[in-house]
């Protein structure tokens, strides 16, 4: 899994590239929630664009970062969802929590 990240000022956009599994997902959390700290971001933008698989690890890592997002009164988004990844966030209910954009110009003014 490649992280990129690109602090837009009013969130931090987050890149994923590859499996976001149950072997990747311990690094993924700790380099997304250091990014977190370290930019003292408010909201939080998930790119799936480039991610080909995510397991019940994967919807761990999501629901965690929005945990502690929504602590600072955040917002949590996604975009770039595949249909395959789509399906997964439908069966965890991910989309009762976290709303998905067509790109990033409108999850960005979602915000």
């Amino acid at each position: 899994m490649i992280l990129k990240f690109d602090d837009i000022g009013k969130a931090l956009v987050v890149k994923m590239s590859g499996e976001l599994d149950h072997h990747s997902s311990e690094i993924v959390r700790i380099k997304i929630d250091n990014k977190i700290e370290e930019l003292g971001a408010k909201n939080l933008i998930f790119d799936f664009a480039e991610v080909n698989f995510m397991d019940s690890s994967g919807i761990g890592v999501v629901i965690g970062r929005y945990k502690k997002i929504i602590q600072y009164g955040g917002k949590v988004v996604v975009i770039g969802l595949s249909p395959k990844i789509k399906k997964v966030f439908e069966i965890a209910g991910l989309f009762k929590i976290i709303d998905e954009y067509d790109d990033l110009s409108k999850a960005v003014s979602s915000i």
